[in-house]
C-alpha cells in the first residue's frame, strides 16, 4: 500500500516527552482548543460526520495499549500489523520498533501529517502511513494479522461499521486489540461483533495515569476479538 500523502500541519503545535515501554518518546501534537475554533459547520468534513479532532491529543487508553504491545513482542515481530485510527501515531510507532510491519491508518489526513513528523521525531522509519475510511477499507481481506485501536468507539454508530471493519482485514488465525476507558458506548460494539463472525474477550484491566495530572487514574480496559471458529466469511472463499 503506498504511503498517503497529507500535508504539513499548520495549526500551532506542542510537544510531549515521556517514558514509555522501555524508551523515551517525544511526540508533536496539535493545539486541541484551535482546532475546535477552526471548525466550521461550512467544512464537508464536519457536516457529513461531526468529524472531531479526536486524534490531536495523546489519551490514556493509548499509554495503556502501548504497555500492552510491549509485552507482546514476540507476538507482533515481522507480522502484518494495523493501527486502527492512529492519531498522533503513538501506538503505530510503538508496534514498529518492536519489530511489526506496520500501517498506521486515519480517517483525517492532518493526524498523518503529525504522525509522519513523530516517526522522525523518534527515529523509527518503515510505518506505512496511509488516510482510510473504516467505512470503506481498501486493504484486501485477510491480510492483518494484528490490529490495535485505542479509544475510538465514540457513538453507537461506529459499532457496526467497525465490526464489518475488523471482519474484512482479519487474518483467519489474526487478533484484535482494543483500548477503551469504559464508556457504555462500547458495549455496543461487542454486541455487534457476533454478527460478523468474531469473538471477544476482556484480555486485561488497567487503571491507566494520564500524561496530565489528575486525581484518578483511568480504568481502561483491553479487549482481544478474534474470528469464531467455523463461521465462513469472504477469506475462506
Amino acid at each position: 500500500m503506498a504511503d498517503s500523502a497529507a500535508p504539513v500541519p499548520s495549526l500551532s503545535a506542542s510537544e510531549l516527552c515521556f517514558e514509555a515501554c522501555g524508551r523515551s518518546w517525544r511526540l508533536r501534537r496539535a493545539d486541541l482548543e484551535a482546532l475546535w475554533t477552526a471548525m466550521s459547520e461550512d467544512d464537508p468534513g464536519w457536516r457529513e460526520d461531526e468529524r472531531l479532532p479526536y486524534w490531536a491529543d495523546l489519551w490514556p487508553s493509548s499509554l495503556a495499549l502501548a504497555a500492552w504491545l510491549a509485552d507482546r513482542r514476540a507476538d507482533i515481530a515481522d507480522r502484518a500489523c494495523l493501527d486502527v485510527g492512529c492519531g498522533l501515531g503513538f501506538t503505530a510507532l510503538v508496534g514498529q520498533w518492536l519489530g511489526g510491519r506496520v500501517t498506521g491508518m486515519d480517517y483525517d489526513a492532518d493526524a498523518l501529517a503529525y504522525a509522519r513528523i513523530n516517526a522522525e521525531l523518534n527515529a523509527v522509519s518503515g510505518v506505512t502511513w496511509t488516510i482510510m475510511d473504516w467505512r470503506a477499507p481498501t486493504l484486501e481481506p485477510g491480510v492483518v494479522d494484528r490490529a490495535w485501536a485505542a479509544d475510538i468507539v465514540y457513538e453507537q454508530r461506529f459499532a457496526a461499521p467497525v465490526a464489518a471493519f475488523l471482519a474484512h482485514i482479519l487474518a483467519t488465525d489474526g487478533a484484535a486489540w482494543i483500548a477503551e476507558p469504559g464508556r457504555a458506548v462500547f458495549r455496543a460494539l461487542l454486541d455487534e461483533l457476533p454478527a460478523h463472525g468474531l469473538s471477544f474477550s476482556k484480555a486485561c484491566f488497567t487503571p491507566t495515569w494520564p500524561l496530565t495530572p489528575q486525581a484518578v487514574p483511568v480504568p481502561v480496559t483491553i479487549w482481544e476479538i478474534r474470528r469464531r471458529p467455523n463461521f465462513k466469511t469472504a477469506i475462506d472463499g
